[in-house]
């Protein structure tokens, strides 16, 4: 229960983060439940805690969603998640966490070029990507940076730009948790917490809502940059520490 209750602070922390930039908090919680209750049930549980994340930012900005990119992502994205969790168990993490890596990294130069040269990302592109991340999705722990630079490519910021991610990643992580819930992996313990988990993390964007209205393009920018540099430096010392 003490832990429990250590998770549920740290979570908050966690929600406000996510409010903030649309991404992050899986970075923060992934490390500890792991820790704390193994990789087995920290994948289903912070699905859980996902999903409901992600309805607490659909919630806050849902006036500002942009629904043609959200469908577009997630038509192909949803299916692809579910297909990665079925294959969850035969495919190393490790080899994907390394790509991720590097793609995170990488992404910074590119979107910083995308930018500068008005380089817009279309719906096919968007659907595309969908089927890629959704994959991804339903086989690692975290995906969620992989989203940022898609959708800020296609133009999206700020709460337009967090309330269309949230609807996106919420249809992807629903496919991942109808799966898991085939296979009867969601156990009742664990569905508890990761409700506990995700009441905190949905707190996150209310807190954070009147900051973000008031950030410069080029300070949301910045913390787009910071959290692909975090990603990707989580990856490698995950893969490290492996």
């Amino acid at each position: 229960m003490v832990a429990l209750v250590c998770v549920f602070v740290l979570a908050l922390g966690a929600g406000a983060l996510g409010g903030l930039v649309g991404t992050g908090s899986s970075l923060v919680l992934l490390p500890v439940l792991v820790v704390l209750y193994g990789p087995r049930a920290a994948v289903p549980m912070m699905g859980i805690a996902a999903v409901l994340a992600n309805v607490g930012r659909v919630v806050a900005w849902w006036s500002r969603i942009r629904w043609r990119p959200v469908f577009a992502y997630t038509a192909s994205g949803a299916p692809a998640a579910a297909l990665g969790a079925h294959t969850l168990l035969t495919i190393s993490p490790k080899i994907i966490d390394g790509f991720l890596g590097v793609f995170f990294l990488v992404m910074i130069p590119i979107r910083r070029a995308m930018v500068a040269r008005a380089w817009r990302l279309r719906l096919w592109h968007l659907a595309l990507a969908g089927a890629v991340v959704g994959f991804l999705t339903g086989v690692v722990l975290s995906t969620g940076p992989l989203s940022v630079p898609i959708f800020t490519g296609y133009g999206l910021s700020g709460g337009t730009f967090l309330g269309s991610e949230a609807a996106s990643a919420l249809g992807l992580y629903t496919a991942k948790l109808a799966t898991f819930g085939q296979a009867g992996s969601l156990k009742t313990d664990l569905v508890v917490r990761g409700l506990a988990i995700g009441a905190a993390l949905m707190i996150g964007p209310f807190l954070t809502r009147r900051f973000v209205q008031r950030l410069q393009d080029r300070t949301y920018a910045l913390l787009i940059d910071a959290v692909l540099v975090a990603a990707g430096c989580g990856m490698f010392l995950a893969l490290a520490g492996g």
